[in-house]
């Protein structure tokens, strides 16, 4: 299945090339494929911050890459540029609060660069902290997706039918996605009927991007409104419910895009199971519970306009683009560690004493 997996991988989302981080900006998907180069830590937040790379892993990344871009540019104005670098490690890990991926990578790259006391092995070693960031994370989708299939097919053999929501593929990660990454392999092993796709407002990434990769993948996909996903419960025999994570507790709550709690209580109300997919980067044992976890609200012109043009009444806006989905209504969460199945407190924490599955 490995094999499989890595000839079937077309799209990646970020490419690091010549000393520039190169991100295909996603904003502009899937009418076109516009790549944009980065050379600094601000550039990288911006793009953060702007949703030219979205996605907890992607972002997780990103953010590594900026600030190697950082050190570098630090080093060369010289002076306490260790000190000076705090401003970078700051505006990267304030481009997006709720994704825990973020600051994990940022940690990483601290520690990384708090053994390194040649200031001439810096940038190496920064560089090759990020790529195995990113390597590593190519290496735990493969590993997720080989899983989370061998779960749907424990439960039943055969063609299904399944529902995702937001975008969890190779956009959202450094390799085969996590959740999409669990459904390519599904297909190729012909456990996939059909795929449902919410279109996830208000930045659609659904229809933009989930229903894009899908479909270049030759995987049956139908794209629908987010508010019709339990009606298809209801009538399409739909057996699971599959996402990503932005950031899980130490309980096993999962926050995920806008709109994924009320999938889970809609799931159990039919009778679904409810798979989330994701890297243990994205587990934060320092959260007890998902009412400790940041909830980002952006800008309301998101809700309000539409590419630019105003197509709602003068009201108040609430954009809240996270929610949180308790323990009690996930089926498995899914790591490259291992599955954990009905999760709760004990069973996150043996999952996080164990080591990496290989």
């Amino acid at each position: 299945m490995r094999d499989e997996l890595l000839a079937a991988e077309k799209v990646k989302a970020i490419e690091w090339r010549d000393g520039t981080l190169f991100l295909l900006d996603q904003r502009l998907l899937p009418g076109e494929q516009v790549w944009l180069g980065h050379d600094s830590a601000v550039a990288v937040a911006q793009a953060i911050r702007d949703m030219v790379v979205r996605g907890a892993p992607a972002i997780g990344i990103a953010a590594a890459f900026g600030l190697l871009l950082g050190a570098r540019a630090r080093l060369a104005a010289g002076g306490d540029w260790r000190a000076a670098l705090e401003e970078d490690f700051r505006a990267l890990a304030a481009s997006r609060p709720t994704a825990v991926n973020l600051c994990w990578a940022l940690e990483r790259m601290r520690e990384r660069l708090q053994r390194v006391k040649n200031d001439g092995e810096v940038l190496a070693a920064l560089e090759a902290e990020a790529v195995g960031i990113l390597d590593s994370d190519r290496e735990a989708n493969l590993t997720m997706a080989q899983l989370g299939m061998e779960l749907i097919r424990k439960h039943q053999d055969g063609p299904q039918k399944l529902l995702t929501h937001c975008n969890a593929g190779a956009l959202a990660t450094g390799g085969f996605g996590t959740a999409l990454g669990v459904i390519r392999a599904a297909h190729l092993a012909g456990l996939v009927e059909r795929v449902y796709a919410d279109e996830t407002r208000p930045w659609l990434q659904g229809s933009r991007l989930t229903a894009w990769e899908l479909a270049g993948d030759g995987v049956p996909v139908s794209l629908n409104a987010d508010a019709a996903a339990a009606h298809l419960m209801k009538t399409e025999s739909i057996t699971w419910v599959i996402v990503g994570a932005d950031r899980i507790t130490a309980n096993g709550d999962v926050a995920n895009k806008i709109g994924t709690y009320q999938l889970a209580v809609n799931a159990m109300h039919h009778g679904l199971r409810f798979m989330v997919v994701a890297p243990s980067s994205t587990i934060d044992m320092s959260l007890e519970e998902g009412d400790d976890i940041p909830i980002e609200e952006r800008d309301g012109r998101e809700l309000l306009e539409l590419d630019g043009r105003r197509v709602a009444a003068e009201v108040a806006v609430v954009n809240p683009v996270f929610d949180v989905t308790p323990a009690d209504l996930i089926d498995a969460i899914v790591t490259e560690k291992g599955v954990v199945e009905r999760p709760d407190a004990a069973k996150m924490a043996k999952l996080m004493c164990r080591k990496r599955l290989h």
